[in-house]
């Protein structure tokens, strides 16, 4: 039996990533500052590479190379982040940033499902230029709880 390499074919990996936020002007106990254990499963979507004298002969991706990806343009930015909406009132965090580094101000709310599509944003941008395409993110604020984003859902039919 032989393989049919003209088919595509999906590879995900997953990340842990600790990241604290707040929801301004909330009227729940989200509006307070916490931290959740994300995790942040991405699925690319491609034909794997045809090359027999090629090491990577049979491979979408390598997982190292995605690795690197996800890890530079996400993981690096928000592990251990405090995350913030950019219209958070100043008065109100105090010298908070006198003692803290790693504090993130965006100009939308923090929710999960926009985390999930600034993410989808920042890996598209890395991903442009790839043979593969971003076909699916899943981002879990709790055990839970999680948003996903599918290329599937989000194709115009005219």
């Amino acid at each position: 039996m032989s393989v049919d390499t003209e088919q595509y074919i999906r590879v995900t990996k997953q990340f842990d990533f600790e990241m604290a936020h707040a929801l301004l002007g909330y009227d729940g106990p989200c509006k307070n500052i916490h931290g959740h254990t994300y995790q942040l499963r991405v699925t690319l979507l491609g034909k794997t590479i045809q090359q027999t004298d090629n090491p990577k002969d049979g491979m979408m991706i390598d997982f190292g190379a995605l690795k690197k990806t996800v890890s530079e343009n996400v993981i690096s930015k928000y592990d251990h982040a405090l995350v913030l909406n950019k219209n958070t009132p100043q008065h109100t965090l105090g010298n908070i940033q006198e003692h803290f580094e790693n504090i993130i101000f965006l100009d939308f709310q923090p929710t999960c499902e926009n985390l999930l599509l600034h993410i989808k944003d920042l890996l598209n941008e890395t991903l442009a230029s790839t043979h593969y395409k971003l076909f699916a993110l899943r981002l879990d604020e709790t055990r839970t709880s999680y948003a996903e984003w599918f290329l599937s859902d989000n194709i115009k039919i005219d």
